[in-house]
């Protein structure tokens, strides 16, 4: 874990019980504009999704899929109206939502994973855990865990990039 646990911040599973644990989080901008939502959050992330990514994607769902686990696809960078509990995020089903935590989850017979945003506090928190089941959801969390750390804190340098070139409002 690279920083506390952000307020509010759920996990897939008690923390001794967790096959993988990351945390990344960042300070929120101060000023006259709303405050940023989780599914704000989600879209800045997502917005513009990482060169490799859709390669990395398709060669876990070709992997993947021989072993019976569904393809997942990767993230698509866009959505369609207001997403509620129960709908879907690209693959990640939403759990909770709402003005400081959105909980999405994945889970299937090998592994949960959920990732948990928050906006609480005047700081912005990713938080992913993941709980395998299986020698399969282990062998996939050897290349997933260090890479989960380099995409996200790309990400999060992109959202900070992008939180500092907001307008602000008024």
């Amino acid at each position: 874990m690279s920083a506390p646990l952000p307020p509010g911040a759920e996990l897939v599973a008690p923390l001794p019980a967790l096959n993988f644990l990351h945390v990344a989080a960042l300070p929120l901008p101060r000023g006259p504009e709303a405050p940023l939502t989780p599914l704000a959050i989600w879209d800045l992330l997502t917005a513009r999704p990482l060169p490799l990514m859709k390669a990395a994607f398709r060669l876990r769902d070709s992997i993947s899929a021989r072993f019976g686990v569904a393809r997942i696809g990767g993230f698509s960078g866009r959505r369609q109206g207001q997403p509620q509990v129960g709908d879907k995020l690209d693959f990640f089903l939403i759990e909770r939502s709402d003005a400081e935590v959105m909980t999405l989850t994945a889970r299937d017979r090998h592994l949960d994973v959920m990732v948990c945003i928050t906006t609480s506090g005047g700081r912005a928190g990713i938080t992913t855990s993941v709980k395998t089941h299986n020698v399969f959801g282990k062998l996939c969390m050897l290349p997933v865990a260090p890479a989960h750390r380099l995409i996200l804190w790309t990400m999060m340098r992109r959202l900070r990039l992008a939180l500092a070139a907001r307008p602000a409002a008024g």
